[in-house]
């Protein structure tokens, strides 16, 4: 049960997308800790397929989920670290552009990781090191990322006082009033 009432809240991330990220978030996790056996890679696999799923929600889903609500132009990108450098962020429903190009960067790092843990099965190139260096370099990154991440999760939640963990977990966000400022006319609630 939501503490907050159905009127002070807006539903932001669909049932979709919370669980392609809290799924690829418990493989990631799996893979990256657990054994490398053939479930690592079977799950790899699965991670890189929902992965690509959510590339076509992005097109094809719910407002907040398309790419059009949150993609990280360089202008949105300037005006966002211009908020971010005056302790104003700017309020976004969806992804605010620096969690946009998280997004996108920890979807590629999956997919190459899927990718480099295909070629190092292949039979042309068994007995180089190289596929081998290329997925451990891969993980490595991603473990960087998902930290990033996390932390910066966290921060803004701290920082702007919207727990956007929760937001993740119950698809919802806090609606603010009609002229509440620093919400991006892209995404504000209350067009």
């Amino acid at each position: 049960m939501s503490a907050m009432p159905d009127a002070a809240r807006i539903r932001i991330w669909d049932r979709w997308v919370r669980f392609t990220h809290w799924v690829i978030a418990a493989i990631v996790i799996w893979d990256l800790f657990g054994p490398t056996d053939p479930l690592h890679r079977k799950l790899g696999y699965a991670a890189a397929a929902l992965v690509v799923l959510r590339i076509v929600w992005g097109f094809i889903g719910t407002r907040y989920a398309r790419f059009s609500a949150w993609w990280p132009t360089c202008s949105y990108l300037r005006a966002y670290g211009r908020s971010l450098a005056s302790g104003k962020p700017l309020r976004h429903l969806s992804h605010n552009p620096f969690g946009g190009v998280m997004a996108l960067v920890l979807w590629a790092l999956v997919l190459a990781l899927a990718f480099s843990g295909w070629l190092m099965r292949l039979d042309a190139f068994w007995g180089e090191d190289w596929p081998q260096a290329i997925h451990t370099a891969l993980a490595i990154a991603l473990e960087v990322c998902v930290c990033i991440h996390i932390a910066a999760a966290i921060a803004m939640s701290v920082w702007t006082r919207e727990n956007l963990i929760a937001a993740m977990v119950t698809g919802y966000k806090r609606r603010h009033p009609r002229h509440a400022g620093n919400t991006t006319e892209r995404d504000r609630c209350d067009r």
